[in-house]
């Protein structure tokens, strides 16, 4: 999952579908499927992505893509506890940060070595 540097407030649905790199089609489907992700709509039908949409579809992809879900199971879970879902969401994107950050430690020290 790729994530935006620059905060705005609205998101186009190639910007947001290349942030979990799916389908712009597989966003569209998620909207009917799940009653959370509900973007703004302009008058010429453009949607319009806002953060609660996102940390939404995040949740989502979480589920369906990582886990391995069915949408109905993915559904279930976020009605029955959707806090818990949240906040494993935030300790897993927290552990896969500290992650990256300790590989690029390893690098730079691996680097280092062969100096």
């Amino acid at each position: 999952m790729k994530t935006f540097k620059q905060e705005k407030i609205y998101y186009s649905i190639r910007e947001v579908a290349d942030m979990f790199n799916v389908n712009e089609s597989l966003l569209r489907y998620w909207e009917k499927k799940f009653p959370s992700v509900n973007p703004t709509k302009t008058a010429k039908g453009t949607r319009q992505y806002k953060k609660e949409d996102i940390e939404a579809i995040r949740l989502i992809y979480n589920l369906v893509k990582r886990k391995g879900m069915t949408l109905a199971g993915a559904t279930k879970r976020l009605k029955e506890n959707k806090e818990e879902v949240a906040k494993n969401e935030e300790l897993i994107s927290r552990l896969e940060n500290l992650k990256s950050e300790l590989m690029a430690l390893r690098n730079e020290m691996d680097a280092l070595e062969g100096w």
